[in-house]
């Protein structure tokens, strides 16, 4: 009978220790480091961080250069325009992308200076990816230090003043050598600055140049 219950008691206590073995490996386990979280993107990062394009590099932003003012959101339509149409406010230095559902997404932009702005109602005619820019006889004949070298255009490319992306605005089947188009200069968005035209942020115009087509309506408010 002792002998029995010997290995009775022996037989019980090897089951045990197979049965506690997996929980103290377990336990061993939960003891090891675990990984770091990838860190998450801000909406800011992944609207305006560094992209290739088409061959180019796009510098990315840094946030403290834009103020939050002029970074694309969607809001309220403030505009009273049917979808689809593009609303340039000069004197709140906006461009607003009319949505359904009495929404816009309004863009930051940087305007012309005093006495060279366009208003009225246009379209987009076409538009261009990198597209090659030529100064107007006017710009040359203002500063020609600056923009007679390039009387014969400048290729598209990284350091060209319309960006990665253009849009050509017509009036009445006519050129109104009036531009929306990319820069590199995040200072300038919000600024009166331009020679005319609406400049805007590279991620943004080229945010906006695959969500509008050819013929795109655009009205360009007064600036005061």
């Amino acid at each position: 009978m002792d002998m029995r219950y010997s290995r009775a008691r022996a037989g019980l206590s090897r089951r045990g220790l197979l049965c506690l073995l997996p929980l103290a490996l377990g336990a061993c386990a939960t003891r090891r480091p675990q990984p770091a979280p990838a860190p998450v993107a801000s909406p800011f990062a992944a609207r305006y961080g560094a992209l290739e394009d088409g061959g180019f590099r796009v510098p990315g932003v840094p946030a403290d250069a834009m103020k939050d003012r002029n970074r694309r959101t969607l809001v309220d339509d403030p505009t009273g325009q049917p979808p689809g149409t593009l609303v340039v406010d000069p004197a709140s230095r906006f461009l607003y992308l009319v949505q359904e559902n009495g929404k816009a997404l309004r863009y930051g932009v940087g305007v012309g200076r005093e006495g060279l702005e366009f208003s009225g109602t246009a379209e987009v005619a076409h538009k261009r990816a990198w597209p090659r820019w030529t100064p107007t006889q006017n710009m040359i004949a203002r500063e020609p230090e600056k923009y007679r070298q390039w009387a014969g255009g400048m290729e598209g490319g990284e350091t060209n003043p319309l960006g990665a992306r253009a849009l050509y605005l017509f009036k009445d089947g006519k050129d109104t050598l009036y531009r929306i188009h990319g820069t590199n200069e995040p200072w300038s968005i919000g600024e009166a600055v331009s020679s005319g035209c609406i400049r805007m942020m590279n991620q943004d115009v080229i945010d906006l140049y695959q969500r509008i087509p050819d013929g795109t309506k655009v009205v360009v408010l007064p600036a005061n």
